[in-house]
């Protein structure tokens, strides 16, 4: 059986300590969503529903970026080649 990544045994000990500090000082259980400030429902849905996929998928962004990076030097590559061949 593979072992935990250490990302999540880093959070999944995080997780530990607060439930610990929330039971020693009698506080609530933690919010799985973010608190929204002084908006309407409306727009509350959209960005915590972009904040829960920002934090499942914190490198998605970067990684596409790179993805398209690459994928456009290749494109001009070919282009090059296609021109300079024909």
């Amino acid at each position: 059986m593979p072992k935990k990544s250490r990302r999540s045994k880093i959070l999944q000990y995080q997780r530990k300590q607060e439930r610990q500090h929330l039971l020693s000082t009698g506080g609530e259980a933690p919010v799985a969503t973010p608190p929204v400030k002084a908006v309407t429902p409306r727009a509350a849905a959209p960005a915590s529903r972009k904040t829960a996929a920002g934090l499942r998928y914190p490198y998605v962004a970067a990684e596409l970026r790179r993805i398209g990076l690459l994928a456009g030097i290749m494109l001009a590559a070919l282009i090059v080649l296609a021109l300079v061949l024909s």
